[in-house]
């Protein structure tokens, strides 16, 4: 039996799609394309514009915005979608944004996510499943963020960078190139600081596998390591596929950093 609780100071256009047992709060809107899945839980004083979809059991607090034009002068009214998949936690003034036809009209986000107060999420990104976005972190246009990243409060992130999966950014840093799997980095312009050893051992990566990781770093990122002074990053590349190319994680790292990218990649601090 469908059963649907909307607010008599809700606003639901017509041609709306309600799945069973959605809550919409008091002075909510949802736009006549707006899709909500089952279970669906707008608090209140939610917009929810556009072509936007949102998956099952995902939780909305007052005073976000979702689905709106996006921020781009260059957007001239055309078709493009917002996507937000299930169970996802998405806090007061959370903003997200559709695509445009410059980035593929998509913006999407996964599953299982918690976006905190302030969360800007912009056109086109792309956003995978557990990931945390803690207070006002930002993400600029074409932003592509993997599985179990971890972006940090009032954290700035350049668009078109890519952040690898569970990969962490420490809070209000401004990154301005892609972030390899694993990698932490901090800083007003960020810079790689290491692995993400304490998301690894929360996710219950191997001793072995967190062990080539750190020992991959070393040989792609140390520049005092013995024998490799003044190697480039692509010969440092070809030593570390030599040594570990049956190692999944750390050909993930690899595979990531040899994929073409708009943004290059974030390096550690020398000197």
């Amino acid at each position: 039996m469908t059963v649907v609780t909307i607010h008599p100071l809700a606003i639901v256009e017509e041609g709306a799609e309600i799945g069973n047992n959605v809550h919409i709060g008091p002075f909510c809107h949802v736009g006549p394309q707006v899709k909500l899945g089952d279970n669906v839980d707008l608090k209140s004083h939610v917009v929810v514009a556009g072509h936007t979809t949102i998956e099952e059991h995902t939780v909305v607090f007052p005073f976000a915005s979702l689905g709106h034009v996006p921020q781009d002068k260059k957007f001239q009214g055309e078709h493009s979608s917002l996507e937000i998949g299930k169970r996802n936690i998405i806090r007061e003034y959370v903003t997200i944004n559709p695509g445009t036809e410059g980035g593929g009209s998509l913006t999407k986000v996964g599953n299982d996510g918690l976006f905190m107060i302030g969360v800007h999420i912009a056109h086109d990104c792309h956003i995978g499943n557990h990931v945390i976005f803690a207070n006002h972190a930002t993400l600029a246009g074409h932003v592509h963020v993997g599985d179990h990243a971890i972006i940090g409060g009032l954290s700035a992130i350049h668009q078109f960078v890519r952040i690898g999966e569970h990969a962490m950014i420490g809070g209000m840093s401004g990154a301005e190139q892609d972030v390899i799997p694993y990698g932490v980095i901090v800083g007003e312009r960020a810079h790689l600081s290491g692995l993400n050893l304490i998301g690894l051992k929360r996710r219950n990566f191997s001793p072995g596998a967190i062990n080539q990781l750190r020992d991959a770093y070393k040989i792609l990122f140390d520049k005092n390591i013995k024998d490799f002074e003044n190697s480039t990053l692509l010969e440092r590349i070809e030593k570390v596929i030599s040594q570990y190319k049956d190692s999944e994680e750390v050909m993930h790292v690899v595979n990531f950093i040899k994929n073409d990218s708009k943004r290059n990649i974030c390096m550690p601090k020398y000197g």
